[in-house]
């Protein structure tokens, strides 16, 4: 498996030379909160020894990533599809509309685009293809995951402040056992998407 450093300098899926924009998202699994996606444009000679798929690295290592990322990028752009939208569209439709819209953000048009995972839907007329755990092979889309990742950390941190007690600071809005046990004390908030599961179904034994 390649290293860091090995995922900082892999080349582009496409020719050497074009813009080639990475797009990863955050929170596509979570039970509240948009989810966010971000497209990046890297210099071809960006490299980072910690850059890699975002759920690999620390909280800390992301998050000194991400100035570094902002600052060096060619181009980048985060896209937001919220709670509403995705109980209206479906996760994964709301997932491809805020990579487009991250696309749409970008300062300088790609030549083509980078998915990671293996669903997408066509951007315009531009070329594109996905890479199941591209964020592990592609800089430019492991830039993307970290970008998504910290931006949508962030939002759902300042969330925990409006409603502390389902520690979104922490669980950031995903399915753990303390998030569903909040749920089942308090009821969902306005921020919960309501087309989700959010209770583990309770089995019983009629006697």
């Amino acid at each position: 498996m390649a290293s860091s450093n090995d995922n900082a300098s892999l080349p582009s899926a496409f020719a050497v030379g074009t813009l080639e924009a990475g797009c990863d998202e955050a929170g596509r699994g979570c039970l509240a909160g948009p989810v966010f996606a971000a497209a990046v444009i890297l210099p071809e000679d960006f490299s980072h020894p910690w850059l890699n798929d975002s759920k690999k690295l620390s909280e800390h290592r992301r998050d000194l990533l991400r100035p570094v990322i902002e600052k060096e990028a060619l181009a980048w752009a985060v896209g937001i599809v919220d709670h509403e939208e995705i109980d209206t569209i479906n996760i994964l439709n709301a997932s491809i509309l805020a990579m487009h819209r991250a696309l749409d953000g970008l300062a300088i048009r790609p030549t083509s685009v980078i998915v990671d995972g293996n669903r997408f839907k066509p951007y315009g007329d531009l070329p594109w293809q996905t890479f199941v755990k591209g964020d592990g092979r592609f800089g430019n889309i492991a830039a993307a995951s970290i970008l998504a990742k910290t931006h949508r950390d962030e939002f759902m941190a300042r969330l925990h402040e409006e409603y502390p007690q389902y520690g979104w600071d922490v669980n950031k809005g995903y399915p753990t056992a303390a998030h569903r046990a909040a749920i089942a004390e308090y009821g969902p908030t306005p921020y919960h998407r309501m087309s989700f599961r959010l209770l583990d179904r309770q089995l019983t034994l009629e006697l």
